[in-house]
This record gives structure tokens, C-alpha cells and sequence, in this order.
């Protein structure tokens, strides 16, 4: 009898596979990192065929370090960087272009147009997203637009379109030999073409962005199965069947299912998610509203969403384009020589700033600065720059929250590689107020999408099981006082408005 499931984490800077026992714990690990391509400010693109490639290998070192063969794997689940963009050809399997990352700032003309006309919530209330360059709408019309015979390929019907998940199962399940295309409710929600009410693609969407509906995926549930795993005698035969999103899949693999629950992940971004249950609820301050998760034929729940475009990767910013530190674990070491940030903030507004702001016209900045200032204050005032952008979404969702009748967050579960970093963790706790609280497993994005795929395949009973399997690591509770708090968040909040405008008719597209 299987007693693993598989799941595969494409991430924005590496690809994974994990491989959980029935308790949740990780079992074994394959990684590889792929290339991140700037060819010049405003664009981030990756190597589809590279992460392909990827995650290829990554399958069979997971499996080789578990001692496992595809008869101990019950199902494969997927998690994914959401809103990244690859189009390909179906005939050849082979991209049009460099996949469009979802940090890109390249289509910020094309967002201006539409937003010309109704405003940036001009598709909201049908979407629960802003008009924004970050969602793959734009980046389906950028490619088509710019790359030479695109256009034509698509409306013959030759070209297909998909998130990474998509990419992945497709060629997971055969590639050009009959591999399946198909997204599911959670990524789709994230292309700002998909009715948050009806789960379906939306024809006027699709004509506002001039977008063939033939290269749409089908949308389908989160757990369910999809196909079978075909590209390798490896896994060939398991089932896959179960896709969330990474921040979707990481919130279930907090097991935070029901409305009230809520979990923030410290990636590349960072993502907080509030669980609303069956209900769509609309955002006033600033958060975007998206689907959570689909069990199968189950009503769809959905979560209010704050996202953060750069929190781990201002790390490698400081590691590979200032070279302050030489590995991202150093930073905690560097920003510990120093008793505070010195009077320095960081405002990492790489690709504009996401929620609650929504300011395109932001880009980074270091603030503060005096002759007194050293690496040290950098380094701190970059790991605290994480914490603070995490307390302005967490004031808009408790103002959403409130407003609608709830209780504010009384504590904050935490998951994802930044949550090594003990000095952020407590620095987090004092600047929101409330503990911050770490799970036995923080591999929590990955395990989402093994969660989703065994439920679809019986190899988990249902959410109770799963509830079971969370466990506390550590919890840190505030210890800075209220006055102190309130004077670092007025400063940063002053820094904050030193990002903004500075992105005007001058400024060369993309930058």
C-alpha cells in the first residue's frame, strides 16, 4: 500500500519535491534552483524549459533519498508561483518566450489603458483583483503583442497559456503526447480573467485583454484527479491530483480552513491570507479577494489577500546585487551587530508597491541615512522592512474584518524560509502586538498541495485528520512597549511616502 504523497513546489526561485508521510512530516527533499533573468529593470522572466528540466530532477532525488518508488506514492499534488506567465506551443511544447514572472512591471502600459476606462477596480467586483501589472492578463497580452507571430499562432488556436502549475501538469502528464491542460480554481483567480461567483473564464475579460479563449486551461477544483504522471517510468501511473497556489496551499497546510483563520508566508513576497469561507468578501482596504481552496465538487472558499512583492528577495538583493553578505542566513548575524536600525528604513519598492498601497509609481528606497550608518543598520533595517510591510496588511485586514462584523487577528501563524530567522519572528511580534506562532512543519506551501492531492485519492480521511496533524514549534510574544511601537511605525509610514512618485512620464517603461 502507497504510503507517501508527493508534492511538487515551483517556486519564483527554485523547484522542489517533497515527499510526506501520513502524518505530515517530510519525508525527503529534492531541490534545484533556476535562473532569475533581469534583462533590464522592470523585467523578471525564468526558463520554462529550465524548470521543466527542474523539476524533473528534483522528482527523481526526492525519490532516490526516501528509498521510494512510484508504488509508495498515493498521488502527486503541485504549488506554484501564482500569476507567472508561460505561453506554448501545443504542437512542440517548446515557450514562445521567456515565462513572464509575476513581479514584471512590463505591462504597466497596457494596465494604464484599461484602468483609463473605469478606473483600477475596473473588473473588482467581478475579479476581487485590481487593474494591476502583476496578474497574468496583461502578461498573456504583453506576448502576444511583442512576440513576432505570436499573435496569429494563438487565434489558429496553436498556442496555450498557463501559470506554472499548468506548465508542469501538462507536461507532467505527456506534454505533446496528450498531456492535460487544466488550472484550477485558485491560480485562475489570479489571471484577473475568471468570475470569483461562477469559477468560469469570462468572454469580456478575455476581450478587454484580447486574449483567445483557446488558450485558456480548463479551471477545475483544487483536489481532484487530474491524470496520471506519464513523462517517466519514475512515477509513472500515480495520480495527480490535487493544485493550489503556493499561498492558497500554504494556508492549508496550516490548517487554517474555516472563516476567522489566517496564515502569512515569508517568501520571495510575503502573503498574508484570511479565510472568509463560502463567502466572497470585497476589501475596502486595499486587500485583494481570492479563491482559498475547491475540495472536489464542494462549494469554492474563498480569502481576503494582502500581498507583499519583496520580502525574501530583498535578502538576495542585498546578497547579489550589493553583495552585503555572501549567504541569505548571514543577514540575521549582520543585523544582530547593531542594537537597532540606527534611524535607517528600508522601502523595497522593487515593482511598485502591492497592498494595501497599490502604488505603481513607488520604487525602493533607503531612508534615514547619516555617517553614523553602517552595513549592519542596512541589513537590520531590510529584515524589520519585512515585519513592517506585514503590519500594514494585517491593519487592512482587521479593518475589513471589523467592518464586517468580525474579530481582529489575535495571533499570526507564520510559514516559509524567513521563519528561521528568529531576530524578523520577534521583531514581527513587537511591531504587530500580538504572537507570532511557528508550526512543527514549516514546509506548509508544499504540504497544502499534498494535503489537497491525498484527500482526492483517500489517502487522507478529511480535514479533522489534517487538523490533527498541526503542531506548535514556537510562539514569540511582543515584548516592545506601546510607545516604542507606535514611533518605528510612524517613521516607517514617513518612509514609505519617499517611495511613491517617483515613477512619471520621464521614466523609461518597465523601470
Amino acid at each position: 500500500m502507497s504510503q507517501y504523497v508527493m508534492a511538487i513546489d515551483q517556486g519564483t526561485t527554485s523547484s522542489r519535491a517533497i515527499i510526506f508521510d501520513r502524518a505530515g512530516r517530510v519525508v525527503s527533499i529534492g531541490q534545484r534552483e533556476h535562473d532569475q533573468i533581469m534583462p533590464q529593470a522592470g523585467h523578471v522572466e525564468h526558463d520554462a524549459m529550465q524548470i521543466w528540466q527542474n523539476v524533473q530532477e528534483v522528482i527523481g532525488t526526492a525519490l532516490g533519498r526516501a528509498d521510494a518508488t512510484d508504488r509508495d506514492i498515493a498521488a502527486i499534488g503541485i504549488t506554484n508561483q501564482r500569476e507567472t506567465t508561460v505561453v506554448w506551443d501545443r504542437h512542440t511544447g517548446i515557450p514562445v518566450c521567456n515565462a513572464i514572472v509575476w513581479q514584471d512591471t512590463r505591462t504597466q502600459g497596457i494596465v494604464d489603458r484599461l484602468a483609463a476606462d473605469g478606473g483600477a477596480d475596473r473588473f473588482a467586483a467581478i475579479t476581487g483583483l485590481p487593474l494591476t501589472s502583476y496578474f497574468s492578463a496583461s502578461k498573456i497580452s504583453w506576448i502576444l503583442d511583442h512576440v513576432e507571430g505570436a499573435r496569429a499562432r494563438a487565434e489558429a488556436g496553436d498556442l496555450l497559456f498557463g501559470t506554472t502549475d499548468c506548465w508542469v501538469l501538462w507536461n507532467l502528464t505527456g506534454g505533446v503526447d496528450g498531456g492535460v491542460h487544466i488550472t484550477d480554481v485558485t491560480n485562475a483567480s489570479r489571471t484577473l480573467l475568471m468570475d470569483l461567483a461562477t469559477l468560469e473564464w469570462r468572454d469580456d475579460l478575455l476581450g478587454a485583454f484580447d486574449i483567445p479563449r483557446s488558450m485558456l486551461p480548463e479551471i477545475r477544483s483544487s483536489s481532484e484527479v487530474y491524470g496520471e504522471a506519464e513523462y517517466s517510468s519514475l512515477l509513472r501511473g500515480t495520480p495527480v491530483a490535487g493544485i493550489l497556489g503556493d499561498q492558497q496551499s500554504a494556508t492549508f497546510g496550516q490548517a487554517a480552513f474555516d472563516a476567522g483563520e489566517s496564515k502569512n508566508t515569508y517568501g520571495t513576497g510575503c502573503f498574508l491570507l484570511f479565510q472568509t469561507g463560502e463567502e466572497i468578501v470585497h476589501s475596502s482596504n486595499g486587500l485583494l479577494t481570492t479563491v482559498g481552496y475547491q475540495l472536489g465538487e464542494a462549494p469554492a472558499h474563498y480569502a481576503l489577500e494582502g500581498s507583499i512583492a519583496v520580502t525574501g528577495s530583498l535578502i538576495q538583493w542585498l546578497r547579489d546585487q550589493l553583495g552585503l553578505i555572501h549567504s541569505a542566513a548571514e543577514v540575521e548575524h549582520l543585523a544582530r551587530s547593531v542594537p537597532d536600525n540606527g534611524g535607517v528604513f528600508v522601502v523595497p519598492a522593487f515593482s511598485g508597491l502591492f497592498a494595501p498601497y497599490w502604488r505603481p509609481d513607488a520604487r525602493g528606497a533607503i531612508v534615514g541615512l547619516t555617517r553614523f550608518s553602517n552595513r549592519g543598520h542596512i541589513a537590520r533595517a531590510a529584515l524589520e522592512a519585512v515585519a513592517f510591510q506585514t503590519r500594514d496588511v494585517l491593519d487592512a485586514v482587521n479593518a475589513d474584518v471589523t467592518q464586517a462584523g468580525g474579530i481582529p487577528l489575535t495571533e499570526l501563524r507564520v510559514d516559509g524560509g524567513m521563519v528561521a530567522n528568529e531576530t524578523l519572528m520577534q521583531f514581527q511580534a513587537d511591531v504587530l502586538g500580538v504572537p507570532v506562532v511557528r508550526p512543527e512543519v514549516a514546509e506548509t506551501t508544499a504540504l497544502g498541495a499534498a494535503y489537497v492531492a491525498g484527500l482526492a485519492v483517500g489517502f487522507w480521511s478529511g480535514l479533522d485528520e489534517l487538523r490533527a496533524n498541526w503542531a506548535e514549534d514556537r510562539r514569540w510574544q511582543p515584548q516592545m512597549d506601546e510607545d516604542a511601537r507606535e514611533r518605528q511605525l510612524r517613521l516607517w509610514r514617513k518612509a514609505v511616502t519617499k517611495s511613491m512618485e517617483w515613477v512619471d512620464e520621464d521614466t523609461a517603461p518597465g523601470t
